[in-house]
């Protein structure tokens, strides 16, 4: 069986439709900071399980209930997930971890270290710059991950 989690980042209070299509059959979605609104956890919610760290910009008393960083297991893989990644405290690879998801510089990125697995899903909110907009998805089978950003032209 695959297991699709969806990943999201730096929506900075804008959640777009084609965001919220892409999430839709998502088994988990992983929101990675920089919410600004907490309906947007809401409709996350709607869609899947959620797990949402808070990011820089998140602030007040919805932002405070989040922590700054999250370690769940997912099927077979254990994940980490934290707004900044220059904030990362621990070592992935030591603490058994396969996958470290970010955001916060709104660049979409996959890559592989020390057999560990790091996805930066972009930015799904207001484009900043020329950054693209764009979400990602994880396919775990067992202890395989694989990962796919999806940008949106808008």
């Amino acid at each position: 069986m695959v297991l699709r989690i969806g990943l999201i980042s730096d929506t900075h209070g804008l959640l777009r439709p084609q965001a919220v299509a892409f999430l839709a059959g998502s088994d988990h979605i992983v929101h990675a900071g920089d919410i600004c609104d907490p309906r947007i956890l809401d409709e996350l919610r709607a869609l899947a399980p959620l797990t949402a760290v808070r990011g820089n910009n998140d602030h007040g008393a919805w932002a405070a209930a989040l922590r700054h960083a999250e370690s769940l297991r997912l099927g077979d893989i254990g994940l980490h997930v934290l707004h900044d990644l220059a904030d990362l405290a621990i070592d992935p690879a030591a603490a058994g971890l396969h996958v470290v998801v970010s955001g916060h510089s709104h660049q979409p990125q996959v890559s592989r270290r020390d057999g560990v697995l790091y996805v930066n899903p972009g930015s799904a909110g207001p484009r900043r710059f020329r950054l693209p907009i764009a979400v990602a998805e994880l396919q775990v089978q067992g202890q395989t991950v694989t990962a796919r950003v999806c940008e949106f032209d808008v």
